[in-house]
């Protein structure tokens, strides 16, 4: 697996838009959120994986820097990326870029813990897929 995934693609419809007349930072959330779990999966945290442990990731941190509007018919694409790897959380970085104009429309770093759905606790990543998970760490563009 390379270090940046894609991860996502849509467009941005009316509806995603405000009164001003580009896409609301509500739907810049909900794009990354999706681009985070295809990435999960990816890494081998699919969700009949999930199921079958009775574990998932509770987020605990979102920080999102928005680099450029997006009106109406936008085309957009999320690649998604691992920067850190704890011993029970993941720190994981996505860029939105235009897939029109090339412009990069939004960054987003994402802090997760991976938890017990029976405890509602934070538990240890499997060693196994904790390994694999290292070889794709990249570093925070500047």
């Amino acid at each position: 697996m390379t270090k940046y995934i894609e991860t996502f693609r849509s467009m941005v419809y009316p509806w995603h838009c405000d009164h001003q007349g580009h896409m609301n930072t509500m739907h810049y959330v909900g794009m990354f959120d999706t681009a985070f779990w295809h990435h999960l999966s990816a890494l081998g945290f699919t969700r009949a994986y999930l199921e079958e442990q009775r574990t998932g990731f509770f987020d605990v941190k979102d920080t999102i820097e928005y680099k450029a509007e997006q009106p109406p018919g936008s085309l957009l694409r999320i690649e998604s990326a691992l920067a850190h790897i704890g011993n029970t959380s993941v720190v994981a970085f996505h860029r939105m870029w235009n897939t029109e104009s090339g412009t990069l429309a939004a960054t987003s770093e994402k802090v997760t813990v991976y938890a017990s759905l029976d405890t509602r606790r934070k538990t240890p990543l499997p060693e196994a897929r904790r390994e694999a998970m290292l070889a794709n760490l990249v570093e925070r563009d500047k």
